[in-house]
């Protein structure tokens, strides 16, 4: 591509990539929203205790989907920053959004500091974003569960 047109692909694609960070944000708000309401959905099920245990399935099912949408994020965070940086010296990944490319070529450009600014699932799933929520639904399922079963006199 001639170089004088990489400002015009700069804006648009900036745009591109801000709307992706976008979406990653909005469907991290969506599955706190589903994670609370699935969670609650489970422990309203009276029964025996294993029915009890079913409130555990979304919680951990969502907390690994919000941290991946998270991770997404910041991944495209950091292609956003390789953009603005990038852009006008080359037109390698044009337009080109492919999470498995856009990460390999990050991993090759930041070295070191991917894992600072993009860290592993495990690592997103432990910060003070997500893990207050997930804590707060964890002691919510322990206690309803402990407060139930105590009122019946069993556990199972």
């Amino acid at each position: 591509m001639e170089k004088d047109r990489l400002p015009e692909c700069l804006l648009k694609e900036v745009e591109i990539v801000q709307d992706i960070i976008s979406r990653m944000a909005n469907n991290q708000f969506y599955i706190k929203g589903w994670a609370l309401t699935l969670v609650i959905g489970a422990l309203i099920l009276q029964g025996n205790f294993y029915q009890s245990l079913l409130a555990f399935v979304p919680w951990l099912i969502f907390w690994v989907y919000d941290s991946y949408f998270m991770r997404l994020e910041k991944l495209y965070r950091a292609h956003y920053e390789w953009l603005i940086q990038n852009r006008l010296k080359s037109d390698e990944l044009l337009f080109d959004l492919d999470r498995v490319r856009v990460e390999a070529k990050l991993k090759e450009n930041l070295k070191g500091l991917f894992q600072q600014k993009v860290p592993g699932l495990t690592k997103i799933m432990f910060t003070k974003s997500l893990l207050p929520f997930y804590l707060f639904l964890l002691v919510m399922i322990l206690t309803t569960i402990l407060v139930e079963y105590l009122q019946k006199g069993k556990l199972i």
